[in-house]
């Protein structure tokens, strides 16, 4: 089977209409999320190609294919991440400014900055005494480097 088009997630759709049908994953890293063309295998085993015509990421839930009694959806491994939760607006632009002269992508939860885990990154935090938490967490998406060059 070759997935050409996504044409829905499984946020989108009525619980009955899951709850009828056999589902099958496609766990994926979050950095596989920005491949357009990728073989990939269910966990039931079965091999899918990915293809697709449109210019976008995989998000989780994403369904790959669906008929009336099944369905194949996009799920995502955990990442190692960093969870900065700064206490107010100084910190905030202070550890902003500092991950982006670095290029680091971040994803943001309510109050909360999402980072891949660097260890450089981690020592930065203790230094300015920013409060955060490493843990293991599934993103949606992917974190996505902006290319940009300073010349």
């Amino acid at each position: 089977m070759i997935v050409e088009k996504i044409t829905m997630n499984i946020e989108n759709m009525e619980k009955e209409e899951i709850e009828k049908r056999h589902i099958e994953k496609v766990y994926l890293e979050s950095a596989h999320l920005v491949k357009r063309v990728q073989l990939v295998k269910t966990d039931h085993g079965k091999e899918i190609g990915i293809r697709l015509k449109e210019s976008r990421d995989l998000v989780a839930g994403d369904i790959l294919y669906m008929d009336d009694k099944n369905l194949i959806m996009i799920d995502v491994v955990s990442d190692d991440l960093l969870i900065i939760s700064p206490r107010d607006l100084h910190e905030m632009g202070t550890i902003a400014h500092q991950l982006g002269n670095r290029h680091l992508p971040a994803q943001f939860e309510e109050n909360d900055m999402l980072v891949q885990y660097d260890y450089l990154v981690e020592d930065l935090l203790q230094q300015l005494q920013i409060p955060f938490k490493r843990e293991d967490r599934k993103v949606k998406q992917a974190f996505r480097h902006i290319g940009h060059s300073h010349g």
